[in-house]
């Protein structure tokens, strides 16, 4: 009898699974999308894409950073796509984000425009909130995130890089600002906190990533402490600083370090990680240009 009941619940959780899991097509095939219970057509609702890291993809992504478990409770849509699989080496699956990382056998591919592809394709099919789009990346991803927010800045409100980095070279600032938000661990491994490079292509480390951004945003370069989070669940306490560069921000940008002590490149997340950087970006709108000037005349 106890199996039956469990076995009835387990049916149960999958259909409801299934019924608000759908898919879009942004032109390299299905790409899931996890949509609220209560999604209504009348109401604008905020979209998250989520970018994995290299050799993962978008469903082992997703299982490690729990992002669709928020889906009901924030009230978000969540697209969840695969990068392009390696026709070499490894047969990994890569995001083309910089000279650094990681597209290591020089395929002809514009990430970027198909970041932008899934949002159209999205947007297309549902009610999004157009000041309310983000991207989640690690690794990989989040070198694909800064690429993808810096070419289109005024779609993208806001992003967040797990150990990701910026591009090799410095660019020229974006037309629009866009919040951003970097978490990297001081003992990654892979993507190292300081910067480094991948086959002698240098990517900057976290400081210099986040005052590239803080500089795109017209903030001050000194950035604040204003908290200390929990985001590790192996390592003590509250291991993790929160930088914040808010001041002097153009309206609609802000710039966010989370540095975790002794963090490795995949860190053990903890219960809270997954809403402490959903509650970041859904607090963040862009900007319409009657919000931008009130905020500048306060």
């Amino acid at each position: 009898m106890r199996f039956l009941v469990a076995f009835m619940m387990f049916l149960l959780s999958t259909t409801a699974l299934a019924q608000n899991t759908h898919s879009i097509d942004a032109g390299r095939g299905d790409v899931p999308l996890y949509v609220p219970s209560d999604y209504a057509n009348n109401a604008p609702v905020p979209l998250i894409v989520l970018l994995h890291g290299y050799g993962s993809n978008g469903v082992q992504q997703n299982g490690y950073m729990r992002i669709s478990e928020l889906v009901d409770r924030f009230g978000f849509l969540l697209a969840t796509p695969d990068g392009t699989q390696e026709s070499a080496g490894r047969n990994a699956r890569f995001w083309n984000a910089s000279d650094a990382c990681c597209n290591f056998y020089a395929t002809d591919l514009d990430d970027s425009a198909y970041v932008l592809a899934i949002i159209n394709a999205v947007k297309a099919q549902y009610n999004v909130d157009a000041r309310r789009v983000y991207l989640i990346g690690h690794s990989n991803g989040g070198f694909m995130s800064y690429k993808a927010a810096h070419d289109h800045s005024d779609v993208i409100a806001g992003i967040a890089s797990l150990a990701g980095a910026e591009a090799t070279v410095a660019l020229p600032a974006p037309a629009n600002p866009v919040h951003v938000l970097q978490i990297h661990g001081t003992a990654d491994g892979t993507i190292a906190y300081d910067g480094g490079n991948i086959q002698g292509n240098a990517y900057p480390g976290a400081l210099e990533t986040v005052s590239r951004w803080a500089a795109y945003n017209g903030c001050a370069d000194q950035g604040v402490v204003t908290a200390t989070l929990d985001l590790d669940q192996s390592l003590d306490g509250l291991e993790t600083t929160v930088t914040r560069y808010s001041n002097t921000c153009q309206p609609g940008g802000s710039v966010e370090l989370w540095t975790i002590a002794d963090g490795a490149h995949i860190p053990q997340i903890s219960t809270v990680f997954p809403e402490k950087v959903v509650e970041w970006l859904l607090a963040r709108p862009k900007m319409n240009n009657k919000e931008a000037v009130a905020v500048s005349q306060n």
